[in-house]
C-alpha cells in the first residue's frame, strides 16, 4: 500500500510539474518594440531578460547591421524569446533603395520566423505617384524572403510615402506575393488623422495583417503614445473588433516617446495586457 501511495504521488507530482511548465510557456501574445526596452541604453542581455521576467513573447528591433542581428538573435534563442520584427527602412526615390548589407540579414533570419517590417519612406517630389517604385521594392525583398522562408509586412508610418493602412493595403495587393501581408499600427492611424476610420479599417484590412501594434492612448487629449494602461482609447474593444475580422496574429506594444522608467512600463503594460485578454 505504501509503494502504491508513493506511485501515486509521483505520478500525480509528475502532472502538476508538467501543468506547471505548460503554464509557464503559454504564449502572452504580446511582444515590445526595442523602443519600450531602452534602446540605445539596454544591451541585448537586459532586454531579453526584462522581457522574460515580465512575461513578453519577444521584441521587434529596428535593423541598423548584420553584426547587430547576430548578437539579437543568439540572446534571444538564449532566453526562449523570439523577434517578431525586423524594422528597416526603404526609400521609393532612391537609386539604392535599402541598405545593401540587409541582404545579408535576411538570409541570417532563416528558420527564425521573424517578420521583415519594411517601411516606404517619404518622398522628396510629394506630389508624384511612387507605387510602381514601391511595389518593386517589395517584390525584390518578398523573394528574398521567400527564399529564407520568411515573410514582409509593410509597415505605415505617419508622414511616409506609405503612411496609413489603406496605403500598405494598396501596396501589398498590387505586389501581390504569397509572403506578403501588412500591419495596422493604431499610433498612426490616428496620428495621420483616420483614427475615426479605424473600425472601417480594421473591417477591411485587418484579413491582410501579419502584425498590428498598439499603445495607450489619450485621444481627447491628442496624446497617442503611451503604455497599455494609459489614455482613454478603449483597447479592450479594439482587440476585439481584431478578432471578429479575422486577426489573431501577434501584437506588439509600440514604446515610442512613453515617459518614465523603461522596466515599470514594461511592467505596467504586461499587467494591463493581461486584463485586456481576459474574457
Amino acid at each position: 500500500m505504501k509503494a502504491q501511495n508513493l506511485f501515486t504521488a509521483a505520478v500525480l507530482g509528475a502532472v502538476l510539474l508538467a501543468f506547471v511548465s505548460c503554464a509557464h510557456a503559454q504564449s502572452s501574445g504580446l511582444f515590445a518594440f526595442d523602443n519600450a526596452v531602452g534602446r540605445g541604453q539596454w544591451k541585448p542581455e537586459q532586454q531579453a531578460a526584462a522581457l522574460k521576467e515580465f512575461g513578453y513573447d519577444g521584441i521587434s528591433y529596428n535593423y541598423t547591421k548584420p553584426k547587430d542581428l547576430a548578437v539579437w538573435l543568439k540572446t534571444f534563442k538564449a532566453q526562449g524569446l523570439r523577434i517578431y520584427g525586423l524594422y528597416v527602412h526603404t526609400f521609393p526615390d532612391k537609386e539604392q533603395p535599402y541598405d545593401p548589407a540587409f541582404k545579408e540579414a535576411i538570409t541570417m533570419l532563416k528558420g527564425s520566423d521573424t517578420v521583415i517590417w519594411m517601411t516606404l519612406r517619404e518622398t522628396k517630389d510629394k506630389k508624384r505617384n511612387y507605387d510602381a517604385e514601391s511595389i518593386a521594392i517589395v517584390h525584390d525583398l518578398a523573394a528574398q524572403a521567400a527564399s529564407n522562408s520568411l515573410r514582409v509586412a509593410i509597415y505605415p508610418h505617419a508622414g511616409f510615402y506609405v503612411a496609413t493602412a489603406a496605403d500598405a493595403a494598396r501596396i501589398a495587393k498590387a505586389a501581390n506575393r504569397p509572403n506578403v501581408g501588412m500591419s495596422i499600427n493604431l499610433c498612426h492611424e490616428f496620428v495621420t488623422g483616420h483614427g475615426s476610420e479605424l473600425d472601417e479599417t480594421i473591417r477591411q484590412f485587418a484579413p491582410l495583417a501579419t502584425l498590428v501594434s498598439i499603445n495607450g492612448m489619450d485621444v481627447a487629449k491628442k496624446n497617442y503614445f503611451g503604455r497599455l494602461d494609459q489614455g482613454d482609447f478603449d483597447l479592450a474593444a479594439l482587440l476585439k473588433k481584431l478578432r471578429a475580422a479575422g486577426y489573431h496574429g501577434p501584437i506588439g506594444w509600440q514604446g515610442f516617446r512613453v515617459e518614465g522608467d523603461p522596466r515599470e512600463n514594461l511592467r505596467l503594460t504586461m499587467e494591463a495586457w493581461k486584463r485586456l485578454r481576459m474574457p
